[in-house]
C-alpha cells in the first residue's frame, strides 16, 4: 500500500484513501442475517434480570467498511450503591437511571494498553526506538529494569517477568510511586514465560514520555485519536460515561464510592488518570474505527497512523500489546490470527484479518461491584460473528487453517 501520510496520523497529500465505516445490512457486509439476529438477541439478554452480566452494554460488529450491528441495551447508570449485607445493588428509581446508548462512553480499563502499544510501534516505524532496545538505555534511573536487561519487546509481549501489579494506590505521593516502579525487579527471567503485567505498560509509558518529551495522553491524541476522528476517545474525566463500581474495601483497593466518569483502576487513579495500562474512555463506535484502521493496514480515509508492515508487526503472534488467538474471549474467531484485548470493567474488542471482521463489546460488568470474571458472553458473541461470515455465493466461509 502506498504511504498516505507520515506516521502519527498526518493527512497524506496523495489522492488515495481507504473506505471509512458506514452502516449497512448484514448482506452488504457479507454476513448472515440470521446469525447476527441471534447475536443481537443474546446480547440483549446480557443486561436483563436481577443479576445481569452487565448493567448496560453496547455492541458494534461488522465486516470490511460496513457496520452491520450497532446496539445498546440496559443502563449506563442503574445503581446508587452496593449493599454488602444482601449482596445486591441498591437500584435507583427509574427516573434517576441513565440508559445506555450507542454513544455512551465506557471506561476502557486495559483496552488502554492497545493505544500505548500503537504509540510505541509508531516510534518503531519512525526509527526513534528499537524493538529490542534496552529500557535502561532510555530510563537509566529505573535501576532494576536496567540491571535485568528489560527490552521494549519484553514489555510489549508481557515477557519481562514483572509481577502483575504494584500497590501504587497505597503510596503517599508520586515520588514514592515512582521509587517503587524504579526498584521493581522481575519475578522471572526476562524473555521467558508470558506473565501479564500492568507494570509493562507503565514502564513503556515512562520510556515513551522520556523519548518524545510528550505525555502519553498527548501521544495518543496526536498519534491516534485525532487523525482518526475518534472524538469520543480520551483520558478522563468523562462525566457522561457509564458508571462502574461502588469502590470500597475490602472488595476494592480504595474507598472511593460509586464511580462515574473517573478511572476505575486504582493505580491509574493514583497516577492522575493517565496511565499506560488504564485510563482511557471511549465509545464502541470509536473503537470500531480503530479496528477498521488496523484491518485496512493502518489507514482510515486519508489518515495513516501506521504502515501495513508495522500493523502486521503489531498483530502477529504473540502480538505487541494485542493478544492473538485467545479463544477464552474470541470464541471461534480465534485460531487464525484474530487479535484484540479485554478490560476489567467489561470491555473487549476483536479484529480478524482473515475474514476482515471486527467486534466491539463494551459493558459495565463491575456496576455496582466487581465479581468473578466471566468472558463467556464475549466468546459467544465472537463465535456468532465467526459463523456469520459468508462468501460471494452466500455460503459460510470456513476459517483458514491455523
Amino acid at each position: 500500500m502506498p504511504s498516505l501520510a507520515q506516521p502519527g496520523g498526518r493527512e497524506g497529500s496523495g489522492q488515495l484513501s481507504t473506505p471509512r465505516l458506514r452502516p449497512g445490512t448484514p448482506e452488504r457486509a457479507g454476513l448472515d442475517p440470521d446469525e447476527l439476529a441471534g447475536l443481537v438477541a443474546e446480547f440483549r439478554e446480557l443486561t436483563e434480570g436481577d443479576r445481569p452480566w452487565a448493567a448496560g452494554a453496547v455492541l458494534v460488529a461488522g465486516r470490511g467498511p460496513v457496520t452491520a450491528v450497532e446496539e445498546a441495551a440496559g443502563w449506563a447508570v442503574r445503581y446508587s450503591a452496593y449493599d454488602r449485607e444482601t449482596d445486591t445493588g441498591i437500584e435507583l428509581p427509574l427516573h434517576d437511571r441513565v440508559r445506555a446508548t450507542t454513544r455512551t462512553p465506557f471506561d476502557l480499563a486495559s483496552l488502554t494498553k492497545l493505544f500505548t502499544g500503537v504509540a510505541a510501534v509508531q516510534q518503531l516505524e519512525r526509527g526513534t526506538l528499537g524493538i529490542d532496545a534496552r529500557v535502561g538505555a532510555y530510563l537509566p534511573d529505573f535501576t532494576a529494569a536496567a540491571e535485568h536487561g528489560l527490552t521494549v519487546r519484553h514489555l510489549l509481549t508481557h515477557t519481562s517477568g514483572l509481577r502483575p501489579e504494584l500497590p501504587l494506590y497505597d503510596c503517599p505521593d508520586d515520588a514514592a510511586r515512582l521509587a517503587l516502579l524504579r526498584a521493581e525487579e522481575p519475578l522471572a527471567e526476562p524473555g521467558g514465560a508470558y506473565l501479564y503485567s500492568d507494570l509493562n505498560m507503565l514502564l513503556l509509558q515512562h520510556l515513551l514520555e522520556r523519548l518524545t518529551r510528550r505525555p502519553l495522553d498527548v501521544l495518543v491524541r496526536d498519534g491516534v485519536t485525532r487523525p482518526l476522528g475518534m472524538t469520543a476517545t480520551g483520558f478522563g474525566p468523562c462525566p457522561g460515561a457509564a458508571a462502574t463500581e461502588d469502590q470500597r474495601r475490602p472488595w476494592a483497593k480504595a474507598d472511593r464510592g460509586m464511580l462515574r466518569g473517573v478511572v476505575h483502576d486504582e493505580n491509574a487513579w493514583a497516577l492522575g488518570g493517565v496511565a499506560g495500562h488504564a485510563g482511557l474512555f471511549s465509545t464502541a463506535g470509536d473503537l470500531a474505527v480503530l479496528c477498521r484502521t488496523l484491518l485496512a493496514g493502518g489507514s482510515y480515509g486519508t489518515a495513516r497512523i501506521l504502515g501495513p508492515d508495522y500493523v502486521e508487526l503489531l498483530l502477529s503472534p504473540p502480538g505487541l500489546g494485542f493478544a492473538v488467538d485467545q479463544q477464552w474471549f474470541m470464541g471461534e474467531l480465534a485460531g487464525h490470527g484474530a487479535a484484540g484485548h479485554t478490560g476489567f470493567t467489561g470491555t473487549s474488542l476483536v479484529l480478524d484479518p482473515s475474514t476482515d471482521t471486527f467486534l466491539v463489546l463494551l459493558a459495565n460488568t463491575v456496576h455496582p461491584r466487581r465479581g468473578p470474571a466471566d468472558s463467556g458472553p464475549r466468546a459467544a458473541a465472537a463465535t456468532r460473528l465467526a459463523r456469520a461470515v459468508r462468501g460471494p455465493d452466500g455460503r459460510r466461509v470456513p476459517p483458514p487453517a491455523p
